[in-house]
């Protein structure tokens, strides 16, 4: 892995393990050479993120829509800013950027980012690992729900095995790195999706 993106709040939440954990990922990506790419936001776990990433000589690709980076949000210390025209555009980019993919806490736009990424591995547009950092049991309810989707019928078995959930930055990294996503469909390819 050289890049992994990281999808993360664009507010601290209310628990301080939250950024705690934020600096631990951070730290333990530049301790082992391997990329940030992020929302470029500077604001709430975003900014934490991308703070101790560059204080620990980490290299930091932030990537934000134009509309953001207008008001003010964009991170002033990211030497390597991509300023793109719409948020699909971000995610397309922040995707083919990375090498892996890790959720922190966050609300409903890294809710919508970690599922999405997912259904893209679902789909076999990608063949890179996902993975949950799970901070004081933050992202329990979604693990039993992905459970239940399963037992319902409506995620196959094969699929189980999009998520990688740790609750530690370095156990998670050590996974993902060994970690091979399932394949997607035989009937789609990546070219065709």
């Amino acid at each position: 892995m050289r890049r992994v993106c990281v999808f993360c709040g664009s507010s601290p939440g209310r628990d301080p393990r939250y950024a705690a954990q934020a600096k631990a990922l951070a730290r333990e990506l530049a301790a082992r050479g391997i990329g940030v790419v992020f929302g470029g936001g500077s604001v709430g776990l975003m900014g934490v993120l991308a703070d101790h990433a560059l204080a620990a000589g980490g290299h930091v690709t932030g990537v934000i829509p134009h509309g953001l980076a207008a008001r003010e949000l964009a991170h002033r210390g990211v030497a390597d800013m991509r300023v793109v025209p719409t948020m699909h555009a971000r995610k397309a980019l922040m995707a083919d950027l990375a090498d892996a993919f890790v959720a922190l806490p966050g609300g409903i736009g890294t809710f919508e980012e970690l599922l999405e990424i997912a259904t893209w591995g679902q789909l076999g547009i990608h063949r890179k690992p996902v993975g949950i950092l799970n901070v004081a049991g933050y992202y329990d309810p979604l693990v039993t729900l992905l459970g239940h989707a399963a037992d319902a019928g409506f995620v196959s078995e094969q699929n189980r095995g999009l998520f990688v959930v740790e609750d530690d930055p370095a156990r998670l990294l050590d996974r993902l790195a060994v970690h091979v996503p399932p394949p997607g469909p035989a009937w789609i390819t990546a070219g065709e999706a």
